[in-house]
């Protein structure tokens, strides 16, 4: 009997010996856990993401905003501006961040929402976006068709005539992209007012109206850029063709801007640079956001298979949101690599300021 009643309290004294070490074990796991969160660069401050209605620039945005709750960052949904009120809300603090900034395609708008002094802008997020005008190879060939020069041939014109008043109709960007300006510049410099009408709108729905006129065998004129699906679909060399401008003009704050390519063409319109731009004022204070805003930087080509994806039918939100796992997967080391530079850069800072 005495024996049993030992083997019992022997019993409990390890099991009370073992919950005790279990229950310091598990304090120090959660306490640590605790620390590490609040480590964090990015604990207890918000961010407000801004972008354009593109639903196209929406995988850039989102890569961002998954980097920035990586670094423990509250990040809330993201709002649609036109980019000129984007900019500005930026610059004033209403939003902390745009992915989207195209320089020096937005630069008038940069310009009038402070520039340098309002907003930080460090360190290229995708690079060589072209833009300009194209056509159809078909026509181009058959024509001889090399420069939007030669649509000020009344003749020639009209074959880009798609209303029925004998002048091109010509698909360009909405009114507060930035390449409006352009397009209405040129068209009035190299004289085609008289013969070239500027289609302006809905520029997915009047593109959707361009491809089905393509696939009809019809001529087409339209602006285009990259990064964007369409590139993927009417393709360079190949189904359609960038016209030449006769020589570099540009209004505004780029006036003078040689737009001649490194490859000697000249479509009209310089290379641009993607950028990721903060508040100015806000970046100063968080320092691994910053620097993670600089570091950031994905192939052009990346987003544009991206856009072919939402243009093939995979554009809802959870698509999208899949696209950004499926990337950040598929390049986890560059993922983390900005992860634990920017977050080295906020301990840096801390400890220069103690």
């Amino acid at each position: 009997m005495t024996k049993t009643m030992n083997t019992s309290r022997n019993r409990r004294q390890i099991l009370q010996r073992f919950l005790c070490v279990s229950a310091i074990a598990f304090g120090l796991g959660t306490a640590t856990a605790m620390a590490a969160a609040s480590d964090l660069p990015g604990t207890g401050v918000t961010v407000t993401p801004v972008k354009s209605n593109l639903a196209e620039e929406t995988f850039q945005t989102l890569l961002v905003m998954r980097a920035l709750e990586k670094l423990g960052y509250t990040v809330k949904p993201y709002e649609e501006l036109e980019y000129p009120l984007a900019h500005i809300a930026v610059a004033n603090g209403d939003a902390t961040f745009m992915a989207n900034h195209w320089n020096p395609h937005h630069a008038e708008f940069y310009k009038a929402a402070g520039g340098d002094a309002k907003l930080y802008r460090k360190g290229v997020y995708a690079s060589g976006a072209a833009q300009g005008y194209m056509i159809d190879k078909k026509t181009a060939d058959r024509y001889g068709i090399t420069s939007i020069a030669q649509l000020a041939d009344p003749k020639l014109a009209k074959l880009f005539d798609s209303d029925g008043d004998g002048k091109a109709n010509l698909v360009g960007p909405n009114a507060g992209w930035g390449g409006e300006a352009v397009v209405w510049h040129q068209l009035d410099v190299f004289k085609l007012k008289d013969t070239v009408s500027y289609t302006q709108g809905n520029y997915p729905a009047l593109i959707a109206d361009t491809l089905a006129r393509f696939k009809q065998g019809k001529p087409v004129l339209y602006y285009a850029w990259t990064p964007f699906w369409l590139s993927n679909v009417l393709r360079p060399g190949q189904e359609v063709v960038w016209l030449e401008v006769p020589f570099s003009s540009m209004p505004g704050v780029q006036a003078g801007t040689d737009t001649q390519l490194p490859n000697g063409r000249n479509y009209g319109f310089p290379l641009n640079n993607e950028y990721i731009v903060a508040n100015r004022a806000w970046a100063g204070k968080h320092p691994a956001a910053a620097h993670l805003f600089a570091n950031m930087s994905i192939p052009i080509n990346d987003i544009s298979t991206q856009n072919r994806l939402m243009h093939d039918g995979q554009n809802k939100a959870a698509d999208v949101e899949r696209h950004v796992d499926a990337w950040i997967k598929a390049h986890q080391r560059t993922f983390d690599g900005w992860i634990a530079e920017a977050t080295a850069a906020g301990n840096a800072a801390k400890v220069a300021t103690k």
